[in-house]
């Protein structure tokens, strides 16, 4: 089936206004910006000569401060991502992203206002609280608001996002770099409210998740969210339908008892399966190398010999953005597993061919030429497939009473690597007297990462097509292995099977 077929099918499988669906997760989505732009800038900015003179006593950064500057933001979003239930479960996944957006224009101010790297710092810790919190509601949301014939899709754009941000802020660096005022860091970043100003404005439209409204008892108020999610009428048989489906599965869920952040590790309904899923994919994802090519890109090309470093970054995010694209496309046709199983392919033989050539050929044109073509090929990989599916993965195969928890919990997964790669990457590859001085050689760390990503594909990522978010809770009950999951077929009204709870569910539908 092509692309155009698939997303013209028949009305008895698509049902509501396609266009609110989109519209609603690529907004959502827009949160990306916020998260990809502020990576890009950093990389940007820590090169800048202006920027070296005046944060700096000897013009040059050490790898220390480098280390410290960069991946501090991904300790703040630690720690913003393990503190996201307590707004997307108490307060909403709608409240908890304005919320976020607010933390990150405070860090936003700092970052504009400081002249040290002291209050620099300071900033990007509260930016990366609020980016944190962020990271965590946005794939939630998405995951609970899109149809699901394209909810991957949807989940997608958040990545998608997070490499337009990237690409903006690389072009907006490349336009100030060589100014000799403070306007060369200041612009870049305090371009970031404008960002924060938009998503603000835009939650402030959108309709709360309905599955949220479940989890609270608000039945009606969820039918009325998801009627306008669907853009059908509250009486429509498909917003019944679905609506009765999730109020099912939550009473049973929540016939098992009330939740804690402990409940996500139980073995219960194969939630400890499904979380580590969720952390290792997270984890995997960082240790592709993809944020050392956008947290050091710049540096790490000038000290390679090549020429025009802001250009050759540009050029890098230009594929990021673009190759996107298609893996936004495919999800819903190839699946996931074909997707992230052949993206690790990719993506692991550009990293080896980088590290083999720039070692045997190092500060050679043709290894220069090497880096450039594969790194680009690496990033193409990883824009189509782990760039935004890792994301889609967490956002849809954990159980409602637990959605929120797990989902922040494998963010917080990935920021802990993202500081660990981010902080250690300058000692790894800086010729200074007490660093490896690896240089291209780090490739053969990401390679051997990414390799392992293919093995966790084969073994332990599940197949959820086409599934809503209650028929991937039957693929966990009845599937045991990930590689039998693109046969599951799901059964009609399973959850609502279980006769103990069949008068909870209908009290429960009858508010509406």
């Amino acid at each position: 089936m092509g692309v155009l077929q698939y997303f013209y099918k028949a009305e008895d499988d698509i049902q509501g206004s396609k266009v609110r669906a989109i519209c609603v997760g690529l907004f959502v989505a827009f949160g990306g910006v916020l998260f990809g732009y502020d990576t890009g800038t950093i990389s940007g900015v820590l090169a800048m000569n202006y920027v070296k003179e005046t944060f700096t006593s000897t013009g040059k950064f050490t790898a220390g401060q480098t280390s410290l500057t960069t991946s501090i933001l991904s300790a703040g979003t630690f720690c913003g991502a393990l503190a996201a239930p307590l707004a997307s479960d108490v307060l909403g996944r709608k409240l908890g992203l304005l919320i976020s957006a607010a933390i990150f224009t405070v860090g936003v101010v700092l970052q504009v206002a400081a002249t040290s790297l002291g209050l620099l710092i300071a900033g990007r810790v509260i930016a990366g609280v609020g980016v944190g919190v962020l990271s965590a509601i946005v794939p939630l949301y998405q995951s609970e608001a899109a149809p699901k014939w394209i909810r991957g899709a949807v989940v997608s754009c958040y990545q998608w996002a997070i490499t337009i941000g990237l690409l903006l802020a690389s072009c907006v660096n490349q336009g100030t770099h060589a100014r000799t005022d403070s306007g060369s860091y200041r612009i870049p970043i305090a371009i970031q409210l404008l960002w924060a100003i938009i998503l603000i404005v835009g939650m402030l439209i959108l309709p709360e998740s309905p599955r949220f409204y479940v989890m609270r008892g608000k039945v009606p108020q969820a039918a009325n969210s998801l009627s306008k999610l669907r853009g059908l009428p509250k009486t429509h048989p498909v917003i019944e339908n679905e609506l009765q489906e999730i109020v099912a599965n939550y009473e049973f869920e929540k016939a098992l008892g009330s939740t804690t952040i402990w409940d996500c590790f139980r073995r219960g309904n194969h939630q400890l399966k499904r979380i580590m899923i969720g952390i290792v994919i997270q984890a995997l994802q960082q240790l592709t190398g993809i944020n050392f090519i956008f947290y050091y890109g710049v540096q790490f090309f000038q000290n390679s010999g090549i020429k025009n470093p802001f250009i050759i970054q540009l050029v890098m995010n230009i594929v990021n953005v673009i190759m996107t694209i298609p893996g936004i496309a495919l999800i819903e046709i190839a699946g996931r597993r074909n997707l992230l199983f052949w993206g690790a392919v990719v993506m692991s033989l550009s990293e080896f061919i980088v590290a083999i050539v720039g070692t045997a050929l190092p500060d050679s044109q043709a290894a220069s030429k090497c880096l450039i073509a594969f790194s680009c090929t690496f990033i193409a990989g990883f824009a189509a497939t782990w760039g935004p599916l890792a994301w889609v993965v967490v956002g849809e195969i954990y159980p409602l009473r637990v959605r929120g928890k797990s989902v922040a919990i494998c963010a917080a997964s990935n920021w802990l690597f993202n500081f660990a790669i981010a902080y250690a990457t300058p000692y790894l590859v800086d010729d200074g007297p007490k660093d490896a001085d690896l240089k291209a050689k780090v490739f053969f760390i990401w390679g051997g990462c990414t390799f392992l990503c293919m093995i966790f594909v084969y073994f332990c990522v599940y197949e959820t097509k086409g599934l809503t978010l209650e028929q991937i809770d039957e693929l966990f009950e009845t599937v045991p292995s990930a590689r039998k999951s693109k046969g599951f077929v799901p059964a009609d009204n399973y959850i609502r099977e279980s006769p103990e709870l069949d008068k909870a569910v209908v009290e429960a539908v009858e508010k509406v």
